[in-house]
């Protein structure tokens, strides 16, 4: 399934890479190599929308973690089978061992998105597989003018953690926790879609806990991203936010550790 293109993301590079250095003792279960975990985000605009992989980034630096290298091959409307047929994308997922690969597609809850998803994804994770990684799943949402899609995609991003034996990242699901939670909370933007900085924030501690292990509770509000780029979250909000994604981490996540091998 193809997504809308974001005014922001006319400028956005076809290829972001970037490598962070973090000094710190971190989990060694996760971090097996001396220069740290190696982690790879392959998606669309919901995974680059306001920097979200540098959000991460931002956590683990907030927590004293050790160093380690995080890429991104993220592009306007692309789905998995996109991503499976371009080359570049390709080329970097199987030029290094990555330990973990977060794979993202649009919500994917028609029986056409979830095929797609399913095929594609699953055969990006045995590449992830092949070259000693994990494939992680980063479940999104559905927009605003569909939310009675749901439970569709809750169904189809549910199958591919099962099918691709990988972390389940529930992001879609703690944005339901926390519109129960206090429904002023702002994590569409304008287009009613893509998510805000909240919206980011929210995702990026639904990721960081799983992948690091490492609570969401407690995550700091306001973050410096090696961008440059400010996210200042309001603090009840971020609670509100951090709460949702630890909520949803136990209830639904598929938890790193359970398919690290």
């Amino acid at each position: 399934m193809h997504l809308g293109r974001p005014a922001v993301a006319a400028v956005l590079m076809f290829l972001l890479s970037f490598t962070i250095s973090i000094p710190g003792q971190g989990n060694s279960d996760i971090r097996k190599s001396p220069e740290g975990p190696k982690i790879l985000f392959i998606g669309n605009s919901l995974t680059y929308a306001n920097d979200m992989p540098l959000i991460v980034e931002a956590f683990a630096k907030a927590k004293g973690m050790k160093r380690f290298e995080v890429k991104m091959a993220a592009l306007p409307n692309f789905g998995l089978e996109d991503h499976w047929n371009r080359k570049e994308t390709r080329k970097i997922l199987t030029g290094k061992k990555w330990d973990f690969v977060v794979m993202q597609q649009g919500p994917s809850a028609s029986k056409e998105g979830r095929a797609m998803l399913l095929e594609y994804g699953g055969l990006l994770a045995a590449e992830i597989r092949k070259g000693g990684g994990v494939p992680a799943i980063y479940m999104v949402w559905p927009s605003v003018s569909r939310a009675n899609d749901f439970e569709g995609v809750r169904e189809s991003y549910r199958m591919a953690a099962n099918e691709f034996d990988g972390p389940l990242l529930p992001v879609g699901e703690a944005w339901l926790i926390a519109l129960t939670i206090d429904r002023s909370t702002q994590l569409f933007s304008e287009d009613g879609f893509h998510p805000t900085e909240a919206g980011s924030y929210l995702a990026a501690s639904v990721i960081f806990e799983q992948l690091f292990q490492e609570s969401a509770i407690g995550l700091p509000a306001r973050v410096v991203l090696g961008s440059g780029r400010t996210i200042d979250i309001p603090s009840k909000e971020a609670r509100i936010l951090q709460q949702a994604a630890a909520e949803a981490n136990k209830k639904f996540g598929k938890r790193a550790s359970d398919v690290v091998r």
